[in-house]
């Protein structure tokens, strides 16, 4: 049974975010995730992500609150390509590559005391979310595509599939509203997929309550 990580201790409370190192890699964070969502025996498998058996990824906790447009940001999906002078990249590619070994395709962050009081099913639906940003570029026709040179999948940040705001829904139905609103409702209407027992078995909570 695998053991859902935690953030480590010093990076939780309100004092987390002073320490002199409010953001750490966690390579065993990295592990469960490709042992829970991504690997071919994966208990919570997701044919979604197969494209990222052949991605580099690089898992961070963040003790730092962060904000966007008003919301709580508490994960984050990054691709490591860098804007900025020669100087600025070489900084950070030496903290990353110290971090990881190598450039990874994708950082994902998360924050260290969202993720410590959030219960399993939170906590998965979080991590997937930023899988879900970890795209697979495709060409102009939808297919998936390739480098010509080493074969593997091009990879790229992914948009959401639903942009709109629930007061236009509330207002106007969900006919009205923006992209594939619909049919994330009709996801909703259907139910989750995962049971509870299966995220447990993935988290390493104790099955006897269930």
């Amino acid at each position: 049974m695998l053991t859902r990580p935690r953030p480590p201790e010093d990076l939780l409370g309100p004092d987390g975010a002073c320490t002199a190192m409010p953001v750490r890699p966690d390579h065993d964070l990295l592990a469960w995730i490709r042992a829970t969502f991504i690997d071919e025996d994966a208990p919570l498998l997701n044919e979604d992500h197969l494209h990222l058996r052949s991605a580099q990824l690089g898992t961070l906790w963040c003790a730092v609150p962060n904000a966007r447009q008003g919301n709580s940001v508490v994960g984050m999906c990054e691709t490591t390509a860098f804007m900025g002078n020669r100087w600025a990249k070489a900084r950070f590619e030496q903290q990353i590559t110290g971090w990881f070994g190598s450039m990874p395709h994708f950082l994902l962050t998360f924050d260290a005391g969202f993720a410590d009081q959030c219960d399993d099913a939170t906590f998965c639906s979080l991590v997937e979310h930023e899988l879900y940003h970890a795209g697979q570029a495709k060409d102009r026709w939808g297919a998936p595509r390739f480098s010509k040179t080493t074969g593997l999948p091009v990879f790229e940040i992914r948009g959401h599939d639903v942009e709109e705001f629930v007061g236009v829904v509330a207002r106007y139905g969900v006919g009205a509203a923006a992209g594939r609103t619909a049919a994330l409702v009709e996801a909703a209407n259907r139910g989750p997929i995962i049971c509870e027992t299966a995220i447990a078995g993935a988290c390493g909570t104790c099955g006897h309550k269930l």
